[in-house]
């Protein structure tokens, strides 16, 4: 069998975990490959809403497996947490889901690390989540990290303690006053260890093969967005792993020529989180009526999401790096009520317009080039085909899919996970 992936096109926000839970009835296993508690997949069925941060979005599925990969960075005080909200919907978490005992986590001085990094910044902060993300993966990257299979280990606590003494060192180069912080948060760390010693911990890789040799049916979760990717994201106002498809190789120990499909979700317009360059981004009544309308606040932090029109350069090329073989529209609800819709289709570059995302999209060298399309005024909420749709979201549909190459596979009018279409029959 081979592994299909699901992953954002854009800066994160775009409704991923929606997008899981309505394709997990099709799947065995969905496997989370990337990130860490920065991320918020938001459900909502059944009239109630659920955030998830490490969990993958199938967990609310009896029978599917959801495994959190090597490439995930795991917060334990979050996770036990979310394990402890979902024992209140009567999810059996030690059956349903699979830690990868590569996972590396995320301790109380990395939360503090980025808390001082990103106060000495000043004006030029990042927007991280101050969810200790970045410097978990630096510690990764320098070999020093601590696994959730250490946690199984004799010397666990001896590991932890020289892996706190080193970032105790680099604090200690910030005006940064973090004491008292850590004598609170040290004591709900090693409490949440103890609880992630009685959950199933695995060799993630090895049960991934052997899933897909008995013919096991695999979604990888992408969590962020491929704007965001460390390598291929608006750098340095990226996150600190790979997003893009990549990542679910590295992030899973799945090979490249196992991958089948390739899942990319976009909203019918663009937000973002936190600081860094956004063309098309709004500052006027249309910005406003794009965040109140679609409720754009961070499902993590709660920040107010940045709003603006669809880039189709930067689509284009989020399609091209992850080789996207099926594009989904969200939040197609929220674009009711416009006259026209403007779409950003090139830029205008260094006086010569360009169609592709070039190396700086900073706003003092890049204007976006629009053209207008008619808007609709219809409440789509209710909608349930696509027949039954105003002509003007059909020709929308239709120009992206002419623009971008791809066919548009699902299209999301609301946040339930009935308010879901599919345009193409889907023989997963």
């Amino acid at each position: 069998m081979k592994v299909d992936v699901l992953l954002g096109l854009q800066w994160g926000d775009e409704g991923k975990g929606k997008i899981v839970d309505v394709l997990t009835r099709k799947y065995d296993i969905i496997a989370r490959f990337q990130g860490g508690p920065n991320a918020g997949h938001t459900l909502e069925f059944d009239g109630i809403k659920h955030v998830l941060h490490t969990i993958p979005s199938g967990i609310f599925h009896p029978g599917t497996k959801n495994l959190i990969g090597n490439g995930v960075v795991i917060d334990p005080v979050i996770f036990c947490k979310e394990i402890a909200d979902l024992k209140v919907h009567n999810v059996n978490v030690k059956e349903a889901l699979l830690i990868s005992r590569k996972a590396h986590l995320i301790l109380p001085t990395h939360r503090i690390l980025d808390a001082a990094s990103e106060a000495a910044k000043g004006k030029n902060k990042i927007g991280s989540t101050l969810k200790g993300i970045g410097p978990t993966y630096m510690d990764k990257t320098g070999r020093n990290g601590l696994r959730v299979g250490d946690i199984e280990l004799e010397d666990f606590k001896e590991r932890y303690e020289s892996l706190k003494a080193k970032h105790e060192q680099l604090l200690s180069h910030y005006e940064f006053d973090y004491k008292e912080q850590l004598a609170e948060l040290e004591p709900a760390w090693f409490e949440a260890v103890e609880i992630m010693r009685e959950l199933t911990l695995i060799d993630s890789e090895h049960y991934l093969h052997t899933a897909l040799a008995d013919g096991k049916k695999v979604l990888a979760e992408g969590a962020q967005g491929s704007l965001l990717d460390i390598d291929f994201g608006s750098y340095p106002f990226v996150t600190s792993s790979t997003t893009t498809c990549a990542g679910s190789c590295t992030g899973l120990g799945i090979a490249p020529n196992r991958i089948e499909r390739v899942f990319g979700i976009f909203k019918a317009y663009c937000t973002r989180v936190g600081s860094g360059p956004f063309p098309t981004e709004l500052f006027d009544e249309d910005g406003a009526y794009l965040q109140e309308k679609g409720h754009e606040f961070g499902a993590t932090t709660g920040r107010p999401r940045r709003c603006g029109w669809l880039d189709i350069p930067a689509l284009k090329y989020a399609v091209s790096i992850n080789g996207v073989t099926n594009l989904i529209m969200m939040k197609a609800d929220v674009m009711s009520g416009f006259d026209t819709i403007k779409v950003c289709t090139k830029y205008r570059y260094k006086s010569e317009e360009i169609e592709h995302l070039p190396y700086s999209i900073d706003e003092s060298l890049i204007e976006p080039v629009y053209e207008e399309i008619p808007g609709w005024k219809d409440d789509l909420t209710g909608l349930d085909n696509l027949e039954d749709a105003p002509q003007a979201l059909k020709d929308y549909l239709a120009y992206v899919e002419e623009k971008i190459g791809v066919p548009i596979s699902i299209l999301s009018v609301g946040p339930n996970r009935t308010q879901t279409i599919e345009l193409e029959k889907l023989s997963l």
